[in-house]
């Protein structure tokens, strides 16, 4: 056991001076299993590279452990996966790295193919027992369930619960509970350690804001209050001070006692006016230390217009075949008004291929598939490649209302300045951010989103929720979180 020491962290993309990190001090014990969260754009990538030592910053961070990142490039894609494996755990016994990928749910053969012909999933899951095999190594893991089904991401979770001394980027809440017993959060003003799951976190983090917001409103009315007060002794102050020298002196019958009553009058109420505004300072002060880790999630809004027909796609027997025999076993559902259809299955099953034939592509299949006539889809693919240019022209080319389009994007966390940015330069839960923000600005019957919530962070995932399950809008979705399609889904197809 030893500590990762952060100190004063400070850090600014190009030396500039819209700080990423400003004066960070935290440490990190490395027997500890860290769920790492924040809001999309916050900086969690950017501090897992900090820690590789590939930028340049203000501050120290002190380790006595090898930092390894996760997902790591892999230089020949064609080599055997054995020979990647092993080049990463060099000093490891074959019959390590074999009991590692047991415990994953990876069948050994995979180990006698190409690296390349591996699922992504299988990726994922050979490249992480490769490295925590790694002697003294703490791993970094950014956000390795992007490519994990629902089983998948189960089997990793219980892998890593096994293990300790590691960092995890994760999005998933199920996943998170199941395997971390810290959360490290990069919060809007500041970056706090915690003990505990995600679940344990979440409830602590809203306890903490209910206070913050009820202490800002009693301290808002003790501001104004005293405001009041010291406006009103002020006031008394001032009058007894006229009332000394502007006395009328016929109307005094002990002219000599009246001037100094008055002045001491004048100069106890004046006291009385210091002692409230400095009351009063004190007050806003204070007021001014809350609320600055509150997260903003205002309410989405949504309106679909209505189909004209209950149906909106009819699937009999339906499987993907592109000449070699179905990819997965024949699907039947019938999509409905008013349908929250999720989609679920294993990686390689055929999903995406579904949602893209509902969606009118020319997909190979058999079965009978009929959809409705003159019905508007907004899809959401899984791939952000190809985003690039600015916001403005993406939204007039789609076709979106231009100011619906920025309100969507500024309540899902967009702060203003990234309006002006190539959308090239953003991070991938960023982009994923401007793939929904446009579909719900689309006037379309139908959303089929496939793993929307891909790089989605936590809290906007929850915005996403209730924005579901307050409008009711017809969907059909692809994802992998749990609890997302617990929550949200009126049907379940598994394939």
């Amino acid at each position: 056991m030893s500590l990762i020491d952060v100190s004063n962290l400070s850090f600014a993309y190009g030396g500039g001076y819209d700080y990423i990190f400003k004066d960070a001090s935290f440490q990190i014990d490395t027997d500890w299993r860290l769920g790492f969260t924040g809001r999309n754009g916050r900086g969690k990538t950017t501090f897992l590279k900090l820690l590789m030592g590939e930028y340049d910053y203000q501050g120290t961070i002190s380790a006595s452990v090898d930092f390894e990142y996760f997902p790591y490039p892999v230089p020949d894609m064609d080599a055997d996966t054995a020979d990647v494996l092993g080049a990463v755990c060099a000093d490891a016994p074959a019959w390590k790295l074999r009991r590692e990928l047991g415990k994953l749910g990876v069948d050994e053969g995979v180990l006698y193919r190409p690296f390349a012909t591996l699922s992504n999933g299988e990726r994922t899951k050979a490249l992480l027992a490769a490295l925590f095999l790694r002697e003294n190594a703490f791993l970094l893991i950014d956000e390795p369930t992007n490519h994990l089904d629902m089983r998948g991401r189960g089997l990793v979770s219980d892998y890593l619960r096994q293990k300790k001394g590691f960092i995890l980027v994760s999005h998933d809440r199920a996943f998170l509970d199941g395997c971390v017993d810290h959360i490290l959060s990069i919060n809007r003003a500041d970056i706090q350690v915690c003990r505990g799951d995600f679940s344990t976190w979440w409830e602590n983090k809203q306890r903490q804001d209910d206070f913050e917001l009820a202490e800002n409103e009693r301290l808002k009315k003790e501001v104004k209050r005293l405001k009041t007060a010291a406006r009103q002794k002020e006031d008394w102050s001032n009058t007894a001070e006229r009332r000394k020298t502007g006395v009328d002196r016929t109307k005094v019958d002990n002219i000599k006692g009246w001037a100094p009553l008055q002045g001491a009058k004048a100069k106890k109420q004046m006291s009385r006016a210091k002692a409230i505004e400095t009351r009063r300072e004190r007050a806003v002060e204070e007021k001014s230390k809350l609320l600055k880790n509150i997260e903003t999630a205002e309410e989405l809004k949504l309106d679909q217009p209505v189909y004209r027909s209950p149906r909106l796609a009819y699937l009999k027997d339906v499987a993907v075949d592109y000449g070699d025999g179905p990819v997965c076993e024949p699907v039947s559902f019938t999509l409905e008004r008013g349908d929250r259809v999720a989609l679920l299955g294993p990686n390689g099953a055929g999903k995406s291929s579904i949602l893209k034939l509902v969606c009118g592509e020319d997909i190979p299949h058999t079965g009978v598939f009929e959809p409705g006539g003159g019905l508007v889809i907004s899809y959401v693919p899984q791939d952000t490649a190809g985003l690039a240019g600015g916001l403005t022209d993406y939204a007039e080319r789609c076709g979106v209302d231009v100011s619906l389009f920025l309100a969507i994007l500024r309540k899902l966390d967009f702060e203003r300045g990234q309006f002006e940015k190539d959308m090239a330069s953003y991070s991938a839960g960023q982009k994923k951010k401007v793939l929904l923000a446009r579909s719900l600005c689309q006037r379309a019957h139908l959303l089929v989103w496939d793993e929307p919530l891909n790089y989605i962070d936590l809290i906007s995932r929850m915005q996403i929720e209730e924005l579901l399950l307050r409008a009711k809008p017809t969907l059909l979705v692809v994802e992998h979180d749990r609890a997302f399609c617990e929550h949200i889904a009126t049907k379940t197809v598994e394939i």
